[in-house]
């Protein structure tokens, strides 16, 4: 029986697409509503264009994750990985997954942040330091009140501090390190291509192109 997903996504490219799908609809209605001569053609071509390319990269991106397969919904593709034809999951300046094949796929919906990277790197430091000094202290408790800093007893059983995505990163290695040998998580690799927003978006650019042609 297959579990249920695990869902990730990215909090702050969702808002952005949100917003600037908000904006491109607005100025786009209203040129198709209130535009003269060929402007609301334009407008037209326009919308199909970018929407299908803004929902692409901004909103549509996801990691699917249970304990039989990674599923990832890239911009224009959704790649369909069963554990077992996953040989590692590599982090550096993207997050990315090798599969046996040696194809390589990227994890749009986990992007690296090297500010989140540093930001936990500091808050780790900082833990550290606070332990050292509830050691000495008394009663074995160290508190920190710095911004951002982990307030409360520190244990030294804490686990180091990660940034967000490479948390997600560690959760998804865990699951194939004890899943990659499991019957269920078996299979072949399969793609898809996401031709619900490449066809809107062709459209719309060839639309684009013959009304600049012909202007």
């Amino acid at each position: 029986m297959t579990t249920k997903d695990r869902i990730y996504r990215s909090p702050m490219g969702i808002v952005g697409g949100a917003l600037l799908l908000a904006l491109v609809g607005w100025l786009g209605l209203d040129a198709l509503v209130n535009g003269d001569g060929r402007t609301p053609w334009l407008a037209l071509a326009m919308l199909v264009l970018i929407v299908p390319v803004v929902a692409a990269f901004t909103v549509r991106p996801a990691v699917f994750a249970n304990e039989d397969r990674l599923r990832i919904r890239n911009p224009l593709r959704v790649i369909v990985l069963p554990w077992g034809q996953v040989v590692s999951l590599r982090s550096g300046y993207s997050n990315e997954v090798i599969a046996k094949s040696g194809d390589k796929y990227q994890l749009w919906a986990v992007p690296v942040s090297l500010r989140a990277r540093k930001k936990a790197a500091r808050q780790q430091a900082r833990a550290e330091a606070e332990r050292a000094g509830g050691r000495k202290g008394r009663g074995g408790f160290g508190f920190g009140f710095g911004f951002g800093a982990p307030v409360g007893p520190a244990s030294a059983d804490d686990g180091p501090i990660r940034a967000e995505t490479d948390q997600v990163m560690d959760d998804l290695r865990e699951l194939l390190a004890t899943r990659e040998q499991a019957e269920s998580a078996q299979g072949e690799v399969t793609v898809r291509w996401a031709y619900e927003l490449i066809a809107p978006a062709v459209a719309g650019a060839v639309l684009l192109l013959v009304l600049l042609a012909t202007g």
